[in-house]
């Protein structure tokens, strides 16, 4: 019993509000991040403030909310009601107070809990708060949650409101910088939800005429088989469109908080277009064939919405308003819109219900097709998940109820020597590693037949569990980890294809990444840096000073398992794959991966370019 460390009641420590959120935001906020990734903390903190001042807006108090980033500092005000002046302290900084608890004040808002704005003081190094009523003004500033002063005006000539202001503490976070096209998304799906709203966000204006019928155009990365159904109704609006790839995607909203793991007004909606569908050509077909290559979004209003956690990602109600208790589920109420309005439209627009029932008999026509393959395949992958030599997998995965599930990744890597070094280095409770043999097939133009004749692709979709669709995603994030050379890059294109060509859902939904690894090493006797880039590597060797070892890492298994875990674990960088409407997806992948061998030779001759100081340096 030695070994065993004493537990007395010394141990037992009781934390502030203010002390618990600094110690463990991931509670409040989600994750911390650098700003590299969307759902980062730091605009999660953005979205806190943001969250009340659109409150103010659906309650009918202030059309125009102004945001600025600068550098480090986030300032958004609004022209609501602003926070009763002398309950401004207590509003911004002590737990569990708030206007939003059952008050007539607001309904089917989303701040709902009495934290966002806590949180947001409490993890800011500076933060400042100012109520504007009538000519009169409460101002107070905090450093960390601590409050600094207390500052009262009358006679000020400022239109009612609230502004916020706050610069994110590095303390807790870390270096950080905000990538503000992730800022103008966040900023334009409020414009998208809240019709009549206006958000200028660094000087620019921006605003929604047709809701969600302007997020589904915004977002198409194709053009729509047939012009998108917009549908609007009492507490929900829908706008639904059908593209000519696979898989499904969704946007959906809740109160105007997009739920990016959807939730049960999702599932409802997802249901509701199979069962409608089928209802309209009164025919029993397969629902995957109704949804396959869908592209749609749902807003739905609930009367004091329950969320899966503070970060509001995945609605939990049954109810659309848990004070009547006769009241329609959110799955009724959504069955029931579509089933009428949906149904009707078609009626109305037999266009399009004729190129919606064509693209469902080309859908069941294929999966018959295939049926066939796709039976022993699976039956292979099944015989071989019991021990499959290309997956590692880890302990924690997506779908579980953990504490780390949102922390699940998988690492896909080219041949043996580079996923032995991660696997060795990774952490197996929510580090996978998936192991390729060489270079993956090219998948371009082929049909989805190819993902169950290739051994490689159909292991890979069962490892993530994507098949049928995105609700039993294994891992939170897929990461393509090749060799940073020509090999290394063609690899990653090839699975990149793979994943536009039939799982472009997964990218959508945000969850393919491309792992950054070092090109340089650069030490002395005293110091080893890491180094990302020619840039980087220059100033490693300023840094250090004369004649530092240089070392050009070429491929992931030269670098030692001891070094990779600093490249895999909390300094990880990984850039995102991503999709907007301005990107021509078909173009890139017919050029860079179609049969036009030549023009490629001729676009690659044509573009050469060779570093001579960086040449006559090596030598």
């Amino acid at each position: 019993m030695s070994g065993i460390a004493n537990y007395t009641d010394d141990d037992i420590k009781t934390l502030s509000p203010r002390e618990h959120i600094r110690l463990r935001p991931g509670m409040y906020i989600g994750k911390l991040g650098d700003g590299t990734a969307p759902d980062d903390g730091i605009y999660v903190l953005i979205k806190e403030v943001m969250d009340n001042s659109v409150d103010e807006f659906i309650m009918g108090a202030g059309k125009v909310i102004e945001i600025t980033v600068e550098g480090k500092a986030v300032t958004i005000r609004d022209y609501g009601r602003g926070i009763p002046l002398k309950s401004l302290a207590a509003a911004v900084s002590e737990m569990n107070t708030g206007g939003k608890y059952g008050s007539a004040a607001f309904e089917k808002t989303v701040g709902l809990n009495g934290v966002g704005v806590k949180a947001v003081n409490m993890l800011s190094s500076e933060f400042m708060a100012r109520s504007v009523r009538d000519g009169e003004a409460h101002t107070v500033h905090f450093a960390a949650g601590i409050q600094q002063d207390d500052i009262w005006e009358s006679g000020v000539n400022e239109r009612t409101g609230t502004l916020i202001r706050f610069v994110v503490d590095e303390e807790v976070f870390g270096e950080y910088s905000y990538n503000l096209e992730y800022v103008e998304t966040l900023i334009k799906n409020y414009t998208y939800l809240n019709l009549g709203l206006t958000i200028k966000f660094n000087g620019q204006s921006y605003s929604s005429k047709n809701g969600l019928l302007d997020l589904l155009n915004e977002n198409m990365t194709e053009e729509p088989l047939y012009e998108p159904i917009h549908l609007t109704g009492k507490d929900i609006e829908v706008a639904i469109t059908h593209g000519t790839g696979y898989g499904e995607s969704y946007f959906s909203f809740v109160n105007g908080q997009h739920t990016t793991q959807g939730g049960t007004h999702q599932s409802a909606f997802r249901e509701a277009i199979a069962k409608t569908i089928r209802e309209f050509y009164h025919k029993d077909y397969d629902a995957s064939d109704i949804r396959t290559s869908i592209v749609a979004a749902i807003s739905v209003k609930i009367f004091d919405p329950e969320f899966e956690s503070q970060t509001k990602i995945k609605l939990s109600s049954k109810q659309m308003d848990k004070r009547q208790e006769d009241g329609p589920t959110v799955r009724n109420y959504i069955v029931d819109f579509l089933k009428e309005h949906l149904d009707n439209y078609l009626h109305k627009h037999p266009a399009t219900a004729d190129i919606l029932g064509k693209k469902i008999v080309e859908s069941e026509k294929e999966r018959k097709a295939i049926s066939g393959v796709q039976k022993k395949a699976r039956e292979i992958a099944k015989k071989v998940s019991l021990n499959n030599k290309k997956l590692r997998d880890c302990r924690i995965h997506l779908g579980d109820k953990h504490a780390r599930a949102e922390e699940s990744m998988i690492f896909i890597t080219e041949g043996n020597s580079a996923s032995g070094s991660i696997t060795k280095s990774r952490d197996a409770n929510t580090q996978a590693v998936f192991s390729l043999r060489g270079k993956p097939l090219n998948c371009y133009g082929l049909t989805k037949k190819i993902v169950y004749e290739n051994e490689e692709f159909n292991l890979l979709q069962a490892a993530l569990n994507i098949e049928e669709d995105m609700d039993n995603l294994r891992y939170n994030k897929i990461i393509i980890a090749t060799d940073a050379d020509v090999d290394g890059m063609h690899i990653r294109l090839l699975l990149m294809t793979f994943f536009l060509q039939f799982f472009p859902d997964v990218i959508r939904s945000g969850h393919l990444y491309i792992l950054q690894t070092p090109l340089f090493r650069v030490r002395n006797k005293k110091e080893t840096r890491y180094c990302y880039s020619e840039e980087e590597r220059l100033k490693a060797v300023d840094a250090l000073g004369p004649n530092p070892e240089i070392t050009r890492f070429k491929g992931l298994g030269e670098i030692s398992a001891d070094e990779f875990k600093e490249f895999i674990g909390e300094k990880m960088r990984l850039d995102k794959v991503r999709m907007t409407k301005d990107d021509p997806i078909h173009d890139l992948l017919e050029f860079y991966m179609g049969k036009n061998s030549m023009e490629r030779q001729g676009f690659i001759i044509g573009n050469l370019r060779i570093e001579a100081d960086y040449v006559e340096e090596l030598i």
